[in-house]
């Protein structure tokens, strides 16, 4: 298998000049994907949006080539990851999608796996996938919401409260890519995360996307709710905006906040999430008409810019090497051995 990308000059001078000082020794990666693209069953998955990130390149992601992409962009670097199925709009197969993560991270002990769950799924079949393939946790997502409506969804739409009882039973972790607009700003996510971790304390939350927040203005307005959900943690992944990291370590602490490659494929591909008012959209050599002949105009790997902007954070933050092991390495270790030890 072929890797579609290689390291560049830019590449090379971002990493060399900028983030090999800054990327500890030991890394953990909380927030990556294991998949076969034959798991998604949609007649028309070739021609659809996805297929654009996916063909002819990625259409396969063991375990082996995530390693291999770290080996590429973070030379040195020891990694472990927390990775889960990519959630495929329905028709998914989520069996399939199981057993092959499960099969993959069997690889590595340090490492973990979550379960990709959809609301359909009954207490006791989850049950017995967790005896069987040992999941740290689930992984819902937003396009399963029971409601038919993936942007507007609640969170209880696609990750209902009977799988949530069983991830508090079992001191187990949700990965939650929040759903609305305004994402963790919205009003209605906010009580629902404040009610379901008061009501079930040992689930052990982990909000995707910096709580799905691209840019500062979401996690401002939801800073005095956060601060006060003990059983919540955040990843960065594909977040390139330095204010957003620098706000939510702020608001949460940086023993709250871990590294997230979003590895494969959005961290390998070239290109940044931008922000604009109250949005935020990707920005790739291919979807754009910007005239760029005044600068150089080649785009790094998305995981380069999110690191950039951690960096940025980290330094106007003035964190120390303790806080930045922790940023990358040791929160994130300390959450998947919590509950492996669970388990």
């Amino acid at each position: 298998m072929i890797d579609p990308f290689e390291i560049r000059d830019i590449d090379r001078r971002i990493w060399e000049q900028e983030l090999d000082q800054f990327v500890p020794e030991k890394v953990f990666d909380a927030h990556s994907h294991i998949y076969k693209w034959d798991f998604n069953l949609d007649p028309e998955k070739n021609t659809g949006s996805m297929a654009k990130l996916v063909l002819p390149h990625f259409t396969e992601v063991p375990f082996e080539r995530l390693d291999r992409a770290d080996v590429l962009l973070m030379p040195g670097r020891e990694v472990h990851r927390l990775s889960f199925p990519f959630p495929f709009s329905h028709p998914c197969d989520f069996d399939a999608s199981n057993d092959y993560i499960a099969n993959e991270m069997r690889q590595d002990e340090q490492s973990g796996a979550l379960m990709l769950v959809h609301p359909g799924m009954s207490s006791e079949e989850i049950y017995e996938q967790l005896d069987r393939s040992g999941f740290l946790g689930f992984k819902p997502y937003r396009v399963y919401s029971s409601s038919g409506d993936a942007v507007n969804c609640s969170i209880t739409d696609f990750m209902p409260e009977h799988q949530i009882e069983i991830a508090h039973e079992k001191g187990l972790i949700i990965m939650m890519h929040l759903s609305k607009k305004d994402a963790v700003a919205d009003p209605d996510n906010l009580r629902d995360l404040q009610d379901l971790s008061q009501r079930y304390p040992n689930a052990r939350w982990v909000l995707a996307h910096c709580a799905r927040s691209y840019s500062t203005w979401a996690i401002e307005r939801a800073a005095s709710v956060l601060r006060e959900l003990p059983n919540v943690w955040y990843d960065t992944s594909s977040v390139c905006e330095t204010d957003a990291i620098a706000a939510l370590i702020q608001t949460v602490g940086p023993n709250r906040v871990m590294y997230g490659s979003d590895d494969i494929p959005v961290g390998v591909l070239r290109g940044k999430y931008i922000t604009f008012g109250f949005g935020w959209a990707y920005l790739s050599p291919e979807n754009h008409q910007l005239n760029l002949t005044h600068c150089e105009s080649e785009m790094t790997f998305t995981r380069y810019e999110q690191l950039r902007a951690m960096k940025r954070a980290a330094d106007l933050l003035g964190m120390g090497v303790p806080e930045i092991q922790d940023l990358f390495h040791n929160t994130a270790i300390d959450l998947v051995n919590g509950v492996k030890s669970c388990t």
